[in-house]
């Protein structure tokens, strides 16, 4: 008979710092605009103007550590779920947070966003009549039917590899001794900060040798890719077995701020270096950076971020919404400042703070304590701050009466 775990006790660092793995997100799509470096069709928007090499190194920084961390939190959630609830409930749940809200808005946003990145580019491009042409091109019933995933991509890998995920842990379920040996070493290894870095990167480093590539590019096609899967559902299954050893969270504040620096350092002396690095010798650093990167800020928000604060529940909860909608607003407000003569980074910033403010008051007033929350969140909030305050405190009388 399958024994369903008490539940644990939430973990406020975790969901924080899912929550702002999700909101650099903004960061990324208000920098990437301003740099010098060429993505092709993932992001065809480069302002002529102003660019600086710095926006790049943001991008990549970023982009070195964030939708790691993501999966890897994103499966001790998903283990949590499965071994806390029963299998078919977990499913539910994550039907109703990732897969509904998927389908929804990777269609609702598509006409946004093709629109938006249509309109700036011939912005960018000194077209004189960029509205009238942009609305020749959007205004055919086909702009309705969505052609990527864009920024909805890792969702999409979300909902494939929990998939696969499920039906490893119900086979596994069925060895309780292997899973018992998998979850011995694994507490053996977390518990160790310089073993568990070396090991881990070790494995990423062998992934990276079995693509055969130093470099994960961002799929956002419907048809999935391979190396996108693979890539993320090791990080993914980290998270996972992480969850059968959450008594050892607490080792991983052990080093946390010595592994941020050490990878920090890591990723600008390779980033300043690229092109005198062999293969070999560039999977090996990003193998460390990354996993040195994951244990520092998983670490730090472990010391800092255990304790309820209702500012940052506020913003753990928006964050779902806030990265949902960003995207457009983000592609559309460079065409608005385009001729402005700035530089680059003052640019970014003003892109990074006019969509963050518009899609947090939108999170505010139409959202949070609106069906659409309850569709995203599970519930309706309220909205006050204070609110919150009080309801955790109430929680915790609650709690110890029983």
């Amino acid at each position: 008979m399958n024994t369903v775990l008490p539940k644990t006790e939430r973990l406020h660092s975790l969901d924080s710092l899912r929550a702002i793995m999700m909101l650099l997100g903004l960061v990324i799509h208000s920098s990437i605009t301003y740099g010098l470096y060429e993505y092709g069709d993932a992001w065809r928007l480069k302002d002529p103007s102003s660019n600086s090499m710095i926006n790049d190194l943001i991008v990549f920084f970023i982009h070195s550590f964030r939708m790691q961390i993501f999966f890897v939190v994103s499966g001790f959630f998903g283990a949590m779920l499965f071994y806390e609830r029963k299998p078919l409930a977990m499913i539910k749940n994550r039907v109703s947070r990732i897969v509904y809200p998927f389908i929804v808005f990777v269609i609702l946003l598509w006409p946004l966003i093709f629109f938006s990145f249509t309109y700036t580019g011939f912005v960018f491009a000194g077209e004189s009549n960029a509205w009238a042409e942009t609305m020749a091109i959007v205004g055919t019933p086909l702009i309705l039917i969505p052609q990527t995933t864009f920024h909805l991509w890792f969702l999409y890998y979300l909902i494939l590899i929990l998939g696969v995920s499920t039906l490893i842990a119900v086979a596994i379920r069925k060895t309780p001794s292997l899973a018992n040996t998998i979850s011995i070493a694994f507490s053996w290894i977390i518990q160790k900060p310089v073993l568990r870095v070396l090991f881990f990167a070790v494995i990423t480093g062998l992934v990276y040798l079995i693509m055969g590539i130093s470099q994960v590019e961002t799929s956002n096609s419907f048809i999935p890719d391979f190396n996108t899967f693979f890539y993320y559902f090791t990080f993914f299954i980290v998270g996972w077995v992480l969850f059968k050893s959450k008594e050892h969270l607490d080792s991983m504040k052990r080093l946390d701020w010595v592994c941020t620096v050490l990878g920090i350092v890591l990723f600008f002396g390779y980033a300043l270096n690229v092109p005198s690095y062999s293969f070999e010798m560039t999977i090996l650093v990003k193998s460390l950076v990354v996993w040195f990167l994951i244990f520092g800020f998983t670490g730090l928000f472990l010391r800092y971020g255990s304790k309820h604060s209702a500012r940052m529940r506020y913003i753990s909860d928006a964050s779902y919404w806030v990265y949902l909608v960003h995207l457009p607003i983000a592609a559309f407000i460079p065409a608005l400042i385009f001729e402005w003569q700035v530089p680059a980074m003052l640019k970014f910033l003003t892109v990074l703070s006019v969509t963050s403010i518009i899609c947090f008051v939108t999170y505010h007033l139409f959202v949070r304590s609106t069906f659409i929350g309850k569709f995203l969140n599970g519930r309706k909030y309220t909205r006050s701050v204070a609110d919150i305050r009080h309801i955790e405190e109430a929680r915790k009388v609650s709690t110890s009466l029983t």
